[in-house]
């Protein structure tokens, strides 16, 4: 089981805002890989973004304009986005954030709400989420400069638990107990959804209201939310409080924290750092 990692807090201050200033990252060798994937990896813009650009004639390779995202580049090759050098590649990076409750988990709104993104600290680099939460809900939300990792760390494969605490009312005519509670670790089908083992525990109830915790693996659309339904409860508070190794702590709303390289590279074990080029 990994350790538990709540690194010492600075007071909700945004990266390199206090202290001395933390060595830029080290850089690695650029694998063959889609020129759309490469644009994205160097923290230009997401690939849907770098198809665009490239379609614009905006990318040129070894002097020639690309036509499609599908061309494969490597460390020898000279790419030019807007006439510039395509940024060296780095190693990841990934950051502890405190979503506020408000905060739709998107680059980009169609309803024009405001985003996870663009309440981040200027000086951050183009980051993305380690999965989601939806715009209620509030806690730990994990951020990272490669999106190879941000896959890897969603996948219900890895095993990392994701952990809330929720605040629910008990719906009229219902009760709930640790028992039902405690069923969920089965399993449970919900309108024709499957999900996984649950584990969860009433923390205290004052009447109709209750305070759970719940861990889960999985992190469906809205899981926990359904999940309560079918217990019979209306969930009104909702925070993430871990994604695997990493707490949320004493992290302050709105704030955010780099996990130090070592940390990262001790949890993702040798084998993965190596690949991602992550080095302590």
């Amino acid at each position: 089981m990994p350790t538990k990692v709540n690194e010492p807090q600075s007071q909700g201050q945004a990266p390199r805002a206090r202290g001395r200033a933390r060595s830029a990252p080290p850089t690695r060798e650029m694998e063959p890989m889609r020129i759309a994937k490469a644009m994205a990896q160097a923290g230009l813009c997401s690939r849907r973004d770098a198809e665009k650009w490239i379609a614009a004639g905006r990318v040129v390779v070894n002097g020639a304009v690309l036509t499609t995202p599908a061309h494969v580049v490597g460390s020898g090759d000279t790419i030019l986005v807007d006439g510039e050098p395509l940024p060296a590649l780095t190693a990841p990076r990934l950051w502890r954030y405190h979503k506020p409750k408000g905060l739709v988990t998107s680059h980009k709104d169609p309803e024009g709400r405001p985003t996870v993104f663009a309440a981040l600290p200027g000086e951050m680099p183009r980051v993305v989420s380690v999965g989601r939460l939806d715009i209620n809900t509030e806690g730990l939300l994990l951020l990272t400069t490669d999106g190879a990792l941000a896959r890897h760390l969603e996948l219900p494969s890895t095993g990392w638990v994701r952990r809330y605490r929720v605040r629910a009312h008990v719906e009229p005519g219902r009760e709930l107990s640790q028992g039902a509670l405690d069923a969920l670790k089965q399993g449970v089908a919900i309108d024709g959804i499957r999900y996984g083992p649950v584990d969860a525990r009433l923390e205290r109830q004052q009447g109709r209201n209750v305070w759970l915790n719940i861990g889960l693996r999985e992190g469906k659309n809205r899981e926990v939310k359904r999940i309560a339904g079918h217990l019979g409860l209306t969930v009104n508070r909702l925070i993430r409080t871990s994604f695997g190794p990493f707490v949320l702590g004493e992290l302050r709303a709105g704030a955010v924290e780099e996990v130090k390289r070592k940390v990262l590279a001790e949890q993702l074990g040798a084998d993965l750092s190596r690949t991602l080029g992550v080095k302590s």
